[in-house]
């Protein structure tokens, strides 16, 4: 009995043994990484006049990850499509969804004396926000399957009436 014990205590430590490292080209060092997903939040545009205005955001994708049918794309997105896409995840998937950055209720009061939420450093406060949001969501493994991220992610138009699933890989 002893002995089966002392042995699993040796195997034991053989499994807990750090691996050497692995040497390493520089051109392995520097090259792309066997698996990617950058998503940038950035060009931020105002359209519209009076109390029609509203910011959207160039969302551009890029990644090699065999879950997405494309590798690069960009659309366009306003704060609240990001909104739609933390409520459909919310309801259709398993993941804790991360907060997006706040409505800036106070911003949208009349009698300002700043162009409130027009105003280049709350956009860029935003911006910086739902990029964090949106890499926070398409690093999750999870999430990467639902068909809401993806149409955010690379349609043109989000549809609304789209039917809630997962994604099916060839």
């Amino acid at each position: 009995h002893y002995y089966i014990t002392n042995n699993l205590r040796m195997t034991d430590d053989r499994m807990t043994q750090r691996l050497a490292p692995k040497d390493q080209t520089l051109q392995e060092a520097y090259d792309v990484p066997a698996n990617f997903l950058e998503i940038d939040v950035c060009n931020p545009e105002t359209h519209g006049i009076a109390n029609k205005r509203y910011t959207d955001y160039e969302v551009r994708l890029k990644t090699n990850l065999p879950i997405f049918r494309v590798q690069e794309c960009s659309v366009r997105r306003r704060y609240s499509d990001f909104e739609w896409l933390r409520s459909e995840l919310e309801k259709e998937s398993k993941i804790i969804v991360p907060a997006l950055p706040g409505k800036a209720i106070k911003r949208l009061l009349p009698f300002r004396g700043d162009d409130g939420i027009f105003e280049e450093d709350f956009i860029e406060d935003r911006r910086q926000g739902i990029e964090g949001f949106i890499n926070k969501i398409a690093g999750h493994p999870l999430a990467q399957n639902e068909k809401c991220l993806h149409m955010f992610l690379t349609e043109p138009m989000i549809d609304k009436n789209y039917v809630p699933g997962k994604v099916r890989t060839h």
